[in-house]
């Protein structure tokens, strides 16, 4: 019955952290998309604050996540760093390219 109950509880565990990683995943998603749109507008500044927020939660995805999601989150997070160093000069065209990749990492390890 403890082998049982132990089982259950490592699966739980196991399915919940996933759940997490796709919840913060998902909304990086949604702020990095944000933080493009406004790249491609040429508005630097909105760029920064929507990549902040995308950052933010890709690195609680990363946290949580494993194996090749885990590959994925570090890459997004190096290139929404960038990206708002980028923004933060009023570089608008090479952050939104930063931004562009980082969406593509978060899309690859949301899967």
């Amino acid at each position: 019955m403890k082998k049982l109950a132990l089982i259950c509880a490592s699966l739980l565990l196991f399915l919940s952290t996933t759940v997490f990683a796709e919840e913060h995943a998902y909304t990086a998603i949604e702020h990095a998309s944000a933080a493009l749109a406004q790249g491609k507008a040429d508005k630097a500044p909105a760029l920064v604050q929507h990549a902040e927020q995308a950052l933010e939660h890709a690195k609680m995805a990363e946290s949580v996540a494993q194996g090749h999601s885990k590959t994925q989150m570090q890459s997004a997070v190096k290139s929404l760093e960038k990206a708002i160093s980028q923004g933060k000069t009023g570089d608008a065209k090479s952050a939104t390219e930063s931004t562009q990749e980082a969406l593509g990492f978060l899309q690859a390890g949301n899967k």
